[in-house]
Parts: C-alpha cells; structure tokens; sequence
C-alpha cells in the first residue's frame, strides 16, 4: 500500500554521476528485469492450484512493496497472515498500511478464487493478538459475473504509476463504475474531482511530504526500501524499485548517493504539483472501525477501485503522506467531505502509459507450511 517516492530526476543524472558504460548495463539489466516481471505475471488459468492463487494474491498494492505477509494452504482454504518482519515502523507506526495491505491481497484471492471455479467466502481471522484474513473454499457453485473477470484480468496488468498523467476527466459514467466496485461493509469512498478541491488535496500531500522529510528516521526508513537497480530487485524481490517510479535503475553502490543529491524538498514539492495536477481525480478511502478489522477492509475496497480502474485503462497511485502525518487527518477528512472519519488511503488516478512493474518475491517465500 501502500505507497511511495520518485526519488532520482532525469537519466542525465546516471551520464553525470556514472558515465555511457553506467547507462549501457542499466539497459541489459531493464531488458533482465521487463522478463522477471513478466515471468511473475503469467496469467492465471482454471483450475487454479493453491500457489497458482497465492501468487495472485501476492501482485496485490501494498506499502513500501514490503509484502507483509505469509499465506498457510489447505485443501479447505487459505488464511493470509501478518508477518511483522517487514514492517515499516517509522512511517506505519500503528501497522494501518500493513493491514491495508492484507486487505488488498485477500481481495485479490478471492476474485482470481472465483474466477478459476474455486470460489470461497472471506473471513477476518485472529490468532492470540494477530489479525488476519482467510479465504474459505465453498463446497455450492459460484460463477464469476462480467465485472469480476474483468477484475481478475486486471490483477497481472495494475500497477502504482508514479507518472504524470495526461490530465483528461475520467467520463461520470467510469466514475460511478469505480465508486460501486469499492463497495465493502464499513468502507466510505470519497471522490474528489472538482479542480479547487484536488488543489486543496495536493497542498494536503506536499505539506505531510515535507513534514516527512525533515523526519531522518523516515527518509532512512524510506532508503532502506529502494531497490536502484535491476539485479538488486530481482534478487530481493521487494521494495520500490527506481524505474517503477519513472526514474533511471542505477548500480546499487551508486543510488544512495544520487538519492541524497536528489531527494530534496523543492523538488519533490514540484514533482507532486505535476503529478496531482494532471490527475483527473483523488479517491480517500475511510473504514471503521478504526482497527485491523477495519484497514483490511479498506485494503479490500482499495484493491477492487484499482481493480476496475486498471480495466477501464485508468491509472492510479498512492499520495498517502498527509494520512500518514496526524496532524494532516482531519484537513483530508474535510476536503473528502468525511469529517469525523479517520482517511486511511489517498489515490489519485488518471491517464497515463503504464511504467515497468514492481518486484514480488517468490511464492515460496511467502507460503508457510501446510496446515
């Protein structure tokens, strides 16, 4: 989920720093990385195996692509489980965006449940003080209908697309089609489309930014999950690899330095008046209640919006930092028109191209023993 930072500006930033030969491995290692990303997104064919579901399950938005989970099969179901190895403290202290991030990946399991003849009905789940989700297979028949499929074929295809946009209105009629597929119990989705009130939001996002940014922990926090080149992310499998932001892949010595030079303020500050600018809308995602119970939830709703925006050719991307920063809740509160709720996820969408794929770990890496 949940969600993050073009952190380089510009190839000639690579020439400047590395010289040619820097540029011309970048490019057989993009050519590398376009067929691991590939590899991971095969599409998904009837009758589905337990992994084969897992790994749709794991190409789900999540924060920081940390992938803060582990999947345990059955033949009767399969739970997801929180692994808190992977969480973001500094910047989800109270892990809202880890179980966003549950959210977003047992929707995904169950939409390619169905659409591969093993449905199962979505239970939230708890193990002492974890909480979880779990995906129980039912026995009676379920056909997945016209907007279910196209969802289940849009799995592989979303991505975040941390771009500018091409400032076109999305038509009301594909608005109203987003707003309905995020319906989930206890979910309010806001959608703010009316130019002051993107304005408003955007001054929202570049304020919890910078507040962001003077934070060392928080920007340490951040670096640690940038994967600058191609081999880095392929071998790790995680993270927020360079060229999915739009920015240049670096050699790994080299991109902590070139963060340092780049990762400023200023430029951030216009990076996102672009960015928000050109979006033709922001969707805020507010559940109650105000616990795990409630953020899967709203990661379910998230991931059914970005869903059906992927299958009608919309892109979307996170500006989550004014939810992430306290003090900044309520103003988003306001503008959304959900005073009195807590904002949980900010997502601007729009069109764009689509910019290469994030990373995912193997699956065996996120499978736990059989139950």
């Amino acid at each position: 989920m949940l969600t993050r930072r073009g952190i380089l500006t510009g190839g000639s930033a690579a020439l400047a720093l590395g010289g040619v030969g820097i540029v011309v491995e970048a490019r057989r290692a993009a050519a590398r990385y376009e067929r691991f990303a590939r590899d991971l997104r095969v599409p998904l064919t009837a009758p589905a195996t337990d992994r084969g579901l897992v790994r749709y399950a794991t190409l789900a938005a999540n924060g920081h692509n940390t992938q803060p989970w582990l999947f345990q099969t059955s033949g009767r179901g399969i739970v997801i489980r929180p692994d808190f190895s992977r969480r973001t403290p500094v910047v989800d202290p109270d892990d809202h965006h880890l179980y966003v991030s549950l959210g977003c990946a047992v929707e995904n399991l169950a939409i390619a449940a169905i659409a591969t003849g093993r449905p199962g009905a979505v239970t939230v789940t708890r193990d002492g003080n974890d909480t979880g989700a779990s995906l129980t297979f039912l026995s009676d028949g379920m056909f997945a209908d016209a907007d279910t499929w196209k969802m289940f074929t849009a799995i592989p295809r979303r991505q975040s697309t941390r771009s500018a946009y091409d400032g076109r209105p999305v038509p009301p009629a594909d608005l109203e089609r987003l707003r309905k597929s995020a319906t989930v119990d206890g979910v309010q989705v806001a959608m703010v489309t009316e130019r002051g009130a993107i304005g408003r939001m955007r001054d929202l996002v570049i304020a919890g930014n910078d507040a962001q940014m003077a934070d060392r922990a928080f920007v340490a926090e951040l670096k640690q999950w940038i994967r600058f080149s191609p081999s880095a992310a392929i071998k790790r499998g995680d993270g927020l690899y360079a060229p999915a932001s739009g920015n240049p892949a670096l050699p790994e010595w080299l991109g902590p330095y070139a963060f340092d030079l780049a990762f400023k303020p200023r430029s951030e500050a216009d990076k996102y008046v672009r960015q928000i600018d050109s979006s033709a809308g922001i969707a805020v995602f507010s559940a109650a209640p105000e616990n795990p119970t409630g953020w899967i939830a709203a990661g379910r709703a998230c991931q059914r919006f970005c869903l059906t925006a992927t299958a009608l050719g919309i892109r979307t991307a996170f500006v989550n930092q004014p939810v992430e920063v306290t003090s900044l809740r309520a103003d988003v509160a306001s503008v959304a028109g959900l005073e009195g709720r807590r904002p949980d996820l900010v997502l601007r969408f729009g069109y764009a191209p689509a910019l290469p794929y994030s990373p995912r770990r193997p699956v065996e890496a996120v499978i736990m023993r059989d139950a």
